[in-house]
């Protein structure tokens, strides 16, 4: 494959902290690479610096002649009353430039990318939108000039398990080279190439393997089994060269120069790798403090129901919480699983049903946007907020040492919280959760901002507790291992149980191919079999409304298939021409569900 773009010697450094030096990197077509590395490492620094929106200290980068770049950092940014940007084509529009496109116009252009990544309404104001579809919209944006790479930034954060699976495909099948970090391991294994960690544990600050995660991790151990042994031998002539260096007068007027400076120069590699070989170690140490009550059935909810406005989350739902639990929660954003950890938790209310909790019950939460956390207060009030101690299992704990435990440097405690990067706000919120025992843990995307070493950590923590947890988390490969149940909420009303990830999944399919699709007020309705009021014509149509959706709904699929076909992408004039057709078929598919709706009403 062609080189796109190589970097070598990149160097960074911020103030007196330096973040990576001497890096080379390389992109070529068809690379699909992985990005990792601990927090604070310089991921998105590095991947900045790549896409020319930042400048390295020192280095160079050679890019192909007109090289086109599209980078998506992690938080979507949208001002949601910002005009002419409001609706979905706006924002395309406004945000794009004049390269690429094949020759069509910006509006063709913004109307083929955004059905191929599933928008109906193309004129949908933007603050309408959930977090999965505000990152289609990021995605076209970065999409409508075809850039030859494609940089994303944690892709993941903050998305259903439905929107990351399509992100999982359309990476797989993008005609771009994709570069991404990411600390989603399952989306890692099903996309990446090449895997590159960039960690002050290698030598030159990068260790990379072609392959998939899993190859990456084979190789990686490898490496550091043979470094750690490499020091070991190291440290054998070290401790030769000390003994000699120590001999009396006789054994100096026989040394010769040559022989000092090999001594002075494995001393120096010594010091060297032997940083290497901590550099991994340095991982939070996280453990939950539990109650070890010894009762049976900690919380039981009996046919609870609750909607939001008219839209049911859930209904008559049942579930038991028993020590050694773990209930992982699936479904669609806005499906109801944050507010179902709400009123398991008494925050909320029931609209029907019942919910009993064992006496003196003790709960505690993780809420993903972290509202406990002041972004004004310093980071040694936020781990201490009185005196210079933390109560923990029991025993008494400086807050300098609490601090280290989580990863930080006491020298940062006047640092703001507001200040810190998310994977730091993370470890912060993680450490308060620490001191508090509990029965029950609501975790609600604890993985988000929090790389791989923390959350193998976290994952570790979670299994030894002993009491139930009920956990949201987009990570599959976190979900896959912890949870000895799943509960999957289907946005309409529904619940199903599950056993496993690989049964939800499995199951998938066959669900959506059932669903019906949204009217333009957003409501589903459900066709109607008897009337009393429709004429005889009318009624007829009504009958047969079902039939006639499947059919148009089966020739959106066709089109679909279609505009997914590389042979097709290929060929710009006739790709546009089956976008369109596509945009005609599902606009008629609407319609017919408006018809419907409006027969229904009328019977």
């Amino acid at each position: 494959m062609a080189t796109l773009l190589n970097a070598r010697d990149l160097s960074k450094t911020y103030g007196t902290h330096t973040l990576f030096t001497e890096v080379a990197i390389g992109i070529a077509e068809g690379d699909r690479l992985g990005l990792i590395g601990p927090n604070g490492s310089g991921k998105s620094t590095l991947l900045k610096i790549l896409a020319g929106l930042e400048d390295s200290d020192d280095g160079e980068i050679t890019r192909r002649k007109k090289l086109r770049f599209a980078y998506l950092a992690q938080d979507d940014q949208f001002d949601d009353d910002a005009q002419p940007l409001s609706t979905v084509m706006a924002r395309i529009q406004g945000g794009a430039g004049s390269a690429g496109g094949g020759g069509l116009d910006l509006e063709t252009r913004a109307a083929m990318v955004l059905s191929k990544l599933g928008f109906e309404d193309l004129h949908q104001p933007i603050a309408s939108l959930s977090g999965g579809w505000r990152k289609r919209v990021s995605l076209a944006s970065a999409m409508v000039n075809e850039p030859d790479v494609l940089m994303l930034d944690e892709p993941t954060n903050h998305l259903d398990m439905e929107t990351v699976l399509w992100l999982e495909q359309f990476i797989k099948q993008a005609r771009m080279a994709v570069v991404l970090i990411t600390h989603d391991r399952t989306l890692l294994e099903a996309v990446a190439n090449r895997v590159i960690e960039l960690s002050q544990a290698y030598p030159g600050g990068t260790f990379e393997v072609k392959g998939d995660y899993s190859e990456f991790i084979r190789r990686k151990d490898d490496f550091l089994d043979s470094q750690a042994t490499q020091q070991q031998a190291l440290a054998g002539l070290v401790r030769r060269d000390t003994a000699w260096l120590r001999q009396g007068i006789q054994g100096r007027q026989t040394r010769n120069k040559s022989q000092v400076k090999d001594t002075d120069d494995r001393r120096s590699q010594l010091k060297d790798i032997k940083d290497r070989n901590n550099a991994p170690k340095r991982t939070a140490t996280i453990k939950f403090d539990a109650t070890d009550r010894k009762t049976k059935k900690l919380l039981a909810a009996h046919h609870i129901s609750k909607s939001m406005g008219d839209k049911k989350l859930f209904d008559k739902l049942d579930l038991m919480l028993t020590p050694g639990m773990r209930l992982g929660l699936l479904g669609p954003n806005g499906s109801g699983k944050t507010t179902l950890l709400r009123l398991l938790a008494g925050e909320l209310s029931p609209d029907s049903g019942s919910i009993k909790k064992a006496d003196d019950l003790r709960i505690v939460q993780f809420t993903q946007h972290r509202e406990a956390l002041d972004p004004k207060m310093s980071l040694r009030e936020a781990l201490c907020p009185v005196g210079d101690m933390v109560e923990y299992m029991g025993n008494s704990v400086h807050v300098a040492g609490w601090a280290r435990r989580f990863l930080f440097d006491p020298s940062k405690f006047r640092t703001s919280v507001g200040d810190l990067s998310g994977g730091e706000q993370a470890r912060i919120f993680i450490a308060n959760l620490m001191l508090q025992p509990a029965d029950i843990l609501f975790l609600d995307e604890p993985t988000n901002d929090l790389d791989i070493p923390s959350l193998e950590v976290l994952e570790n923590a979670l299994t030894e507790f002993p009491g139930a947890i009920v956990l949201v988390t987009h990570d599959r490969f976190m979900l896959d291992r912890l949870s000895t149940d799943l509960l999957a909420l289907d946005g309409q009303g529904g619940s199903k149980d599950y056993a496993s990830y690989a049964q939800w999944q499995g199951d998938q399919p066959k669900r959506n191919s059932g669903k019906d699709r949204p009217t333009t007020n957003g409501k589903r309705k459900q066709p109607s079999t008897t009337s009393t009021k429709l004429s005889y014509k009318l009624q007829r149509e009504l009958d047969s409304m079902e039939q006639t959706i499947l059919e148009a709904e089966s020739e959106v699929e066709t089109f679909e298939s279609q505009a997914n076909d590389p042979a097709v992408i290929a060929d710009h004039a006739h790709y546009g021409k089956i976008c369109m057709q596509l945009g005609d078929a599902q606009a008629q598919v609407r319609k017919l569900y408006d018809r419907w709706a409006e027969l229904d009403a009328m019977s």
